[in-house]
């Protein structure tokens, strides 16, 4: 059954519950200590009318008619003299001439009396006992004669009055604690509604999130309240759930484009080679100027593959976290080696190298390979003659390498995507410009493995410039 109640009702029950047991434990406790006090007060006027009932009381006690004032001594009393446990003399006085008489109590045959000698030096007890039509009770004082042990006195006083205030009181308690219980319901339930509101926020937020709305965050933020820590601990899984997502969603996208993108590369060259083969079936064996060009033609477009397929086995290493070679590299040797190589591809390109000295810990030769493209790329994407220059220094703990270039340059869109995988600025994909895209991503990924960071700047109308940092040893 609780588990089938919402937190609200929960919380709104256990509060009714702990209320109600608080009230009616101190109706009760307010309702004894009244009962109390109003009795006490009856038997002190029970003590101070005892008297009266003795000095009422004239002869000797086996005259009964000598007794007959002292039921008249009290009004409103009810007085009965017993002599050797046997009644003699009983009756109630009415509280004031004319008034309607009032049942008598129905006193109990046997009273149990203090013992001469009580050190509380008292030789009365007190009871409560029942009218004998049972429509009121009675509160008697019953005692004996110190002059003689054998007569009893018992002393009743209506408790009429006791009972109604008594009764007054029940009313009452009943009527404010149901008062009292209703208006804690309705702040109960004004408060948690309050409490919970940011409860039921979440949940409509995780609704959203739920129909693929992962921007959806917890609006109210408080890291003095539960809630608001709850919020804040949802908002920060959200955040990272969107950026996993987000970053599957671009893999897979990566993914996809890197497949089409290395198909497409791939089978330009593979139709040429069976475009030969077919030249070659269909009679150039026995051309020898056929043959020579069918020749020259796979092993070209072969070794075209076989660069392709090169570079997507060093990527795809590289995305697996293979190790690389691990000693110390002078890397203005590298460099200057490249640029060698660099002038001799290209005799007439201006090149400029300043090369520090600086040593780093990684793999010569993908080193080399990441000089060798950036070169490669100034080769690629910018006119003839332009010039170029490479530096190599030291800053602090890094080595810096940058290659910049005086051409055309990059627009902005075009930078952000420089380093991503068979990414070309000519959208035209032709072969003017060279290339499959995959040389600065290599570039990014080799440094990458060599704990180092690469970017690329190109100001407006100065060329660019791509700045490699590695971790000196």
């Amino acid at each position: 059954m609780r588990n089938r109640l919402s937190l609200r009702a929960r919380l709104i029950l256990g509060v009714i519950v702990l209320a109600a047991a608080g009230l009616i434990a101190a109706d009760l406790a307010t309702y004894k200590s009244l009962s109390s006090f109003l009795l006490d007060q009856t038997d002190t006027s029970l003590d101070q009318a005892h008297g009266a009932v003795e000095i009422g009381r004239e002869g000797p006690p086996d005259e009964g008619e000598h007794h007959r004032p002292v039921a008249g001594a009290v009004r409103g009393y009810c007085v009965q003299v017993r002599q050797s446990g046997a009644a003699v003399l009983g009756g109630c006085a009415v509280p004031f001439p004319g008034a309607q008489q009032q049942s008598p109590p129905a006193y109990p045959q046997d009273i149990a009396l203090p013992t001469r000698g009580d050190p509380r030096g008292d030789h009365a007890t007190y009871l409560t006992v029942s009218a004998r039509d049972g429509s009121s009770r009675y509160r008697v004082r019953a005692w004996y004669d110190d002059g003689s042990p054998s007569i009893t006195y018992l002393l009743a006083a209506p408790l009429k009055s006791v009972d109604s205030t008594l009764h007054r009181l029940l009313l009452i308690e009943l009527l404010v604690t149901a008062i009292v219980l209703a208006a804690l319901a309705a702040l109960g339930m004004w408060v948690v509604r309050i409490g919970l509101k940011p409860l039921a926020a979440i949940g409509a937020t995780a609704a959203k999130i739920a129909d693929g709305d992962l921007s959806q965050r917890i609006e109210r933020e408080d890291n003095r309240t539960e809630v608001g820590r709850l919020g804040m601990a949802l908002n920060a899984m959200l955040a990272q759930i969107e950026a996993g997502y987000r970053a599957r969603e671009a893999s897979e996208r990566k993914l996809r484009r890197f497949v089409a993108y290395a198909s497409h590369e791939l089978r330009t060259p593979l139709a040429a080679v069976r475009a030969y083969a077919e030249l070659f079936g269909r009679g150039a064996a026995d051309r020898p100027e056929d043959l020579q060009r069918s020749m020259a033609g796979i092993g070209r477009e072969s070794e075209r593959m076989s660069l392709l397929v090169e570079d997507l086995l060093l990527l795809a290493r590289l995305d697996e976290g293979r190790p690389l070679e691990r000693q110390p590299v002078r890397l203005d040797e590298v460099v200057r080696d490249a640029v060698d190589a660099a002038h001799a591809l290209d005799p007439e390109r201006p090149l400029t190298v300043a090369a520090e000295q600086a040593v780093v810990i990684g793999d010569r030769d993908r080193l080399r390979q990441i000089v060798d493209n950036l070169l490669a790329n100034v080769r690629s994407h910018t006119p003839p003659h332009t010039p170029a220059s490479v530096r190599v220094d030291r800053e602090d703990d890094i080595a810096v390498v940058e290659v910049a270039d005086e051409g055309p340059g990059l627009e902005a869109d075009q930078l952000e995507h420089v380093f991503e995988r068979f990414y070309r600025t000519d959208t035209s994909r032709t072969r003017a410009s060279g290339g499959v895209g995959l040389g600065l991503s290599i570039v990014a990924a080799v440094v990458d493995a060599h704990g180092g960071t690469v970017s690329a700047d190109s100001p407006p109308g100065k060329g660019v410039c791509f700045r490699i940092e590695l971790p000196r040893s």
